[in-house]
């Protein structure tokens, strides 16, 4: 699997949950679809195909952006972003 088509499978899951999801939910994908796609672009541009690099650099951005949410919302992020990568290993 490629970089984007990574990518593409991850917003997919975002989107495809948009119907059922909970407040939480909608506001923790909506926040990782930036960053989700961001680690995409630098992985493209920087001729990176090993998704386990784009995974390293999603984590990465949502802990380095740990200030930007409450505590609470910190979390649930993590949590939703763990869960998020485990399903396509």
């Amino acid at each position: 699997m490629t970089i984007q088509e990574y990518e593409e499978k991850l917003l997919k899951l975002i989107d495809d949950g948009i119907d059922t999801a909970t407040d939480d939910e909608l506001f923790a994908g909506g926040y990782l679809r930036g960053h989700i796609s961001l680690a995409a672009a630098e992985c493209e541009l920087n001729g990176l195909v090993d998704l386990a690099l784009m995974k390293e650099k999603i984590v990465s951005a949502v802990n380095n952006a740990k200030s930007e949410l409450t505590p609470q919302d910190y979390v649930f992020v993590n949590n939703y972003v763990v869960e998020m990568l485990n399903f396509y290993k």
